[in-house]
């Protein structure tokens, strides 16, 4: 596989009709211009995989898709803030229709199994 760097502006040729520009980088994406003829498919990989073909082996995972769980960066702040507000909204309950609505809420961000493995999910 080739493995080319291209600063914003510039572009690549794959054979006679095919030209990839790079049009912006921001952050951990790109926008990239392809410029084919008609007959050529162009499809996001990602579009190809949910129609049920194989990702190539010559496709590299990112780190970011190597994560697990929500995709946070954790660290130990994290972890102590989402464990003390488990705790005060443990104090909490009582019937209140806010704390159970703040609860629902915290629970959809990080689902019960996440929060019973705080710590298997947050790197040390």
């Amino acid at each position: 596989m080739l493995f080319l760097q291209l600063k914003t502006g510039e572009y690549m040729t794959i054979g006679d009709d095919v030209i990839v520009q790079l049009n912006d980088v921001s952050g951990n994406h790109c926008k990239l211009m392809v410029e084919a003829p008609r007959e050529v498919p162009v499809m996001r990989g990602e579009l190809l995989e949910r129609a049920g073909a194989e990702r190539p082996e010559c496709v590299m995972e990112t780190a970011r898709q190597r994560r697990s769980g929500s995709g946070l960066s954790w660290n130990r702040n994290k972890l102590q803030a989402l464990i003390t507000m488990r705790r005060l909204l443990g104090q909490m309950d009582g019937g209140d229709d806010r704390v159970k609505d703040l609860r629902r809420q915290l629970d959809f961000l990080f689902p019960p199994e996440f929060a019973s493995n705080e710590t298997v999910y947050a790197p040390k």
